[in-house]
């Protein structure tokens, strides 16, 4: 009742939620463990472990040869990589805090920054996670050898950007039925581990069997990557004007349902979530 309002020029306004967006990014980037460093370690060895299981297992299972001629590692991390990034990053939207949030009762929060920020801490622990982990790599096993780099990291922000997307459809239902969107986040991630196409190519795939794959964006993320990453493979059943079409459209739905939802918010659906 007795703040002074100042008023502020555009660029001060953009200044001041850019400020805020930085900080709660920290925040969220610090809530997985106190310190960061060991969030950072974990989190590497995660990707560590999902890569020595599918190494192994693509070599018990003897499908090494249907792999595209190149470094074998390098073609399995270009899927791990994309795939956590992804689940990850939807994740992370859908468990953002919501307009019943007590976070939303301090000025300067509002739903729009605890999404941006929570997308953004996922992002930046992936990337530094993949950075430290190529970096080892190349250091430690034998020199990194991609071909067109920056298409690789292309396809890599557009693995983040459509799970954002998909997590703010998410986002924008769970507060009306929490439960089922939890299931669904679940399933949807567990059946991401064969539906994202990170063990396969989709050029080695029947045309009965590719229907089945080609719905999910990352698996066109994964499959573009790795023609990005070797000179040898040449996708041609991907397309990665496709993810970008329907994550743009996701996240529109995504957004508007989250403006529906946060104008008819309830503290009462704190108590359910």
């Amino acid at each position: 009742m007795f703040e002074t309002r100042r008023r502020q020029t555009k660029s001060q306004a953009a200044a001041g939620l850019l400020s805020v967006i930085y900080h709660a990014t920290v925040r969220n980037v610090r809530k997985s463990h106190g310190n960061a460093l060991i969030g950072l370690m974990l989190n590497i060895a995660q990707l560590l472990v999902l890569v020595a299981v599918f190494y192994v297992m693509l070599t018990i299972l003897g499908l090494r040869a249907s792999a595209v001629r190149g470094d074998f590692l390098i073609y399995i991390m270009s899927g791990i990589f994309l795939f956590l990034t992804h689940t990850k990053a939807l994740g992370a939207v859908v468990s953002s805090e919501g307009p019943a949030s007590p976070m939303m009762l301090h000025a300067p929060m509002n739903t729009a920054v605890s999404i941006t920020s929570s997308a953004l801490a996922a992002l930046y622990i992936q990337v530094l996670s993949a950075c430290v982990v190529l970096f080892g790599y190349h250091v430690g096993v034998k020199p990194l050898e991609i071909h067109q780099p920056f298409g690789v990291i292309g396809m890599f922000l557009l693995a983040w950007f459509s799970g954002v997307s998909i997590g703010m459809v998410f986002l924008a239902i769970k507060p009306w039925a929490p439960n089922f969107i939890g299931l669904v986040t679940t399933i949807y991630t567990r059946a991401n581990m064969i539906a994202s196409g990170k063990m396969f190519l989709a050029n080695t795939l029947p045309a009965s069997k590719l229907a089945l794959f080609s719905w999910n964006p990352l698996f066109h993320c994964i499959d573009q990557a790795r023609g990005f990453a070797f000179i040898n493979y040449n996708p041609h059943f991907s397309d990665y004007i496709y993810p970008i079409k329907l994550s743009l459209a996701l996240l529109l739905i995504g957004l508007m349902g989250e403006f529906y939802t946060r104008k008819n918010a309830s503290l009462s659906w704190s108590a359910r979530q």
